[in-house]
């Protein structure tokens, strides 16, 4: 108990104030300058230079459309000769922030409202009625089983279903892929970007484009860095894959645009920076249900009235447009914050200087004399030396 009471004792009725000692000693005081430089190399050149901590920063705020454009030529037996457009293999015709391009297909034409065989597998191969169950429905089935045991081929069988019939067969992807003429489509992305902090606005198609050229570029890095057409097989070849191989199951690119503005400087050096890479990472010895792809129909009625579809399950790639950036600009606010800190951060040198001398040099205990000093409350020292 007597303890805390001079414990608090001592901390109610003492005072300490800083005293400053002079140590001349080589060792200490080149320590003490190395940290110094150290530290005022960090605030100056990591700080103020590298992130510029005298700017006021912002995030972009953006907007983009996209545009497709290019013609495709098939001759197959399903379909015969066809001409393929825009209309075609853009679906659906406007996205958010991305595009998707039809390059493969598989399509199931002429279906209608009926029954018909299930395609042959371990859960639907049957040898009689027995083996089909009628009213039921497997997560893979194409319809619901009536329960009867038909012929699907000459020598198979399998449960029938009340589906849209004949029902879609999709064992086998084609390849090549069906539109592999889709690598020279092109691809035109607008985009606007906006600092509102700054109320800085600008677009990616720069003042210096004229409408003729627009028509005549597509985008290189080292010829034609700010043409904003770019060339489908191009994207995924700077990505570092093959388009013929990406076309057959699809995928999902990544269009990349970067705006890291200083508006210290002249708007015309703010200038978008284009990337490329692939977003559905393949790994080739886990290769379970790659690409992308989707179904949709389009229905018709015959000459008779009766429904009809054709059935298409899409493989293509989308293109995903990803706007990021940052814009920064002279503020005397965070440029008095990071001064402080920086000031703040010399007083490290102090303090490990004095954790070395005052603990780890010989002369420790001698500087640590020269360092403190106790002195008595004046009032009462001469008040006893009164009494005595």
């Amino acid at each position: 108990m007597a303890g805390c009471c001079a414990v608090l004792a001592a901390f109610l009725f003492e005072y300490d104030t800083p005293r400053i000692v002079l140590i001349r000693s080589r060792k200490v005081g080149l320590m003490n300058r190395a940290v110094q430089l150290l530290i005022l190399a960090y605030v100056i050149g990591w700080v103020f230079v590298w992130e510029k901590g005298y700017q006021e920063t912002d995030s972009v705020v953006s907007s983009v459309t996209t545009k497709a454009k290019g013609v495709a030529v098939t001759n197959t037996s399903t379909l015969g000769f066809r001409v393929w457009d825009v209309a075609d293999y853009v679906i659906p015709a406007q996205e958010e922030n991305s595009l998707f391009i039809m390059t493969n297909m598989i399509i199931t034409v002429n279906q209608t409202q009926g029954s018909c065989p299930e395609l042959p597998d371990k859960t639907t191969v049957c040898k009689s009625d027995a083996n089909c169950v009628a009213g039921s429905s497997g997560t893979h089935s194409n319809g619901i089983a009536t329960g009867r045991c038909v012929l699907f081929n000459g020598t198979v069988k399998t449960c029938e279903v009340a589906a849209w019939c004949p029902v879609e067969d999709n064992t086998h992807v084609p390849e090549p892929a069906f539109l592999k003429a889709a690598e020279n489509f092109t691809l035109l992305v607008k985009n606007n970007i906006w600092y509102p902090k700054f109320n800085f606005s600008k677009r990616n198609i720069l003042p210096n484009i004229t409408t003729t050229y627009l028509k005549s570029c597509t985008y290189d890095a080292v010829t034609d860095p700010f043409c904003p057409i770019f060339r489908l097989g191009k994207i995924v070849e700077s990505a570092g894959h093959s388009f013929q191989d990406m076309a057959i199951e699809g995928g999902i690119m990544g269009i990349q645009i970067n705006w890291d503005c200083n508006l210290d400087r002249t708007s015309s050096l703010c200038l978008p920076r284009y990337s490329f890479r692939r977003l559905d990472t393949r790994d080739v010895d886990h290769n379970v249900s790659p690409g992308y792809n989707f179904r949709f129909a389009k229905y018709y009625s015959d000459l008779t009235g009766a429904e009809r579809r054709t059935l298409i399950k899409a493989y293509g790639i989308r293109f995903d447009i990803i706007v990021f950036g940052k814009a920064g600009k002279f503020d005397i606010i965070p440029t008095m914050i990071n001064v402080g800190s920086g000031l703040a951060l010399l007083g490290v040198a102090t303090v490990l200087c004095d954790v070395i001398v005052f603990y780890c040099m010989k002369k420790r205990y001698y500087y640590r004399e020269k360092k403190y000093k106790y002195v008595e409350d004046y009032e009462q020292g001469l008040g006893g030396k009164m009494d005595q």
